[in-house]
């Protein structure tokens, strides 16, 4: 079954954020746009690579009304002596949760049950705590945060004109399709 609408399951988590321990629950991704990405392990290699391309884009998503939450199933504690360490990392200024039991990365499906880690799994969710966009990568291939970007505002424009799609490419101020019974055959 597919996570695609379905309503974000009930979870209780911590977090390392600006410094601090925070608490986070599927209630932190109501009443704004989220992306939720998941990463195998703190302290290795392509992990750092893209958290930092978060935290460059952070700004922006952050414009664009969106929180970002970085996902391992490492503790809070690893995360704070990871941020500490890195150079990439010390960049990130969004919560990096601590999923050590592993109850939100086995929620989002994205559990490699044998490794004890996740996928890396990108989530967008929208404010009443619906995934509209589930994306999971095997974890030799890294992700783009402005290809992610282009997505969140896609995603955003569906959900502000009903009856509007966003083709492919699709960029914001770009021409969107009015799905009718007159475009049928025509593109």
């Amino acid at each position: 079954m597919s996570l695609i609408n379905s309503s974000v399951k009930p979870f209780k988590a911590t977090a390392f954020h600006n410094g601090k321990f925070i608490d986070v629950s599927d209630a932190s991704f109501k009443g704004k746009w989220s992306v939720v990405m998941f990463y195998p392990a703190d302290f290795t290699f392509v992990c750092p690579t893209e958290l930092e391309d978060l935290a460059d884009n952070y700004a922006e998503f952050q414009k664009m009304g969106v929180e970002v939450y970085g996902v391992s199933t490492d503790s809070h504690f690893a995360h704070k002596a990871w941020h500490d360490t890195s150079e990439a990392i010390k960049k990130v200024n969004y919560p990096l949760i601590g999923d050590p039991t592993g109850t939100l990365t086995r929620n989002f499906d994205v559990m490699i049950e044998e490794d004890g880690m996740a996928l890396r799994g990108t989530f967008v969710i929208n404010p009443e705590g619906q995934i509209k966009l589930c994306e999971i990568h095997d974890n030799g291939i890294g992700r783009d945060a402005s290809e992610l970007m282009r997505k969140v505002k896609a995603a955003q424009y569906v959900a502000s004109h009903p009856g509007e799609v966003c083709p492919a490419k699709w960029t914001e101020g770009a021409s969107t399709l009015t799905p009718s019974l007159d475009l049928v055959g025509k593109i």
